[in-house]
């Protein structure tokens, strides 16, 4: 059902945990299964210099959250906006259809957090 790639980010998951005083954090959830991500980011000179993330919800949620932190850090803003859930799903080597929808909101919750940023900074 799962595929390595998701097995692996589910049991060794990167970059858990929030970031103290971070600069930018984003939040999303769905109702209908109750995952409910947030994504801290720390930023420099409009680059993402470490990203951590809670999660509550399956092992998918916890995939992907794990996999777009890795997918990020590093990246400057506008390189990160262009990270969608399709593509979080695909560096995953996919994710079950059913799972699509409800449990991947991973790069949902990293826009939400660069947002967070930009409105902080009054850009």
């Amino acid at each position: 059902m799962y595929t390595e790639k998701v097995m692996d980010h589910f049991t060794n998951p990167r970059n858990v945990g929030e970031i103290k005083n971070a600069d930018g954090i984003g939040e999303v959830g769905n109702a209908k299964c109750g995952d409910i991500m947030r994504i801290y980011l720390k930023v420099e000179n409009d680059i993402i210099e470490d990203v951590k993330f809670k999660t509550f919800g399956c092992g998918a949620a916890i995939a992907t959250s794990s996999m777009v932190t890795e997918m990020v850090k590093g990246k400057t803003l506008s390189e990160a906006l262009q990270i969608s859930n399709q593509a979080v799903a695909e560096a995953l080597d996919g994710l079950p259809p059913a799972k699509m929808h409800c449990s991947n909101l991973a790069a949902d919750a990293l826009h939400e957090a660069i947002k967070d940023y930009i409105q902080k900074r009054g850009k």
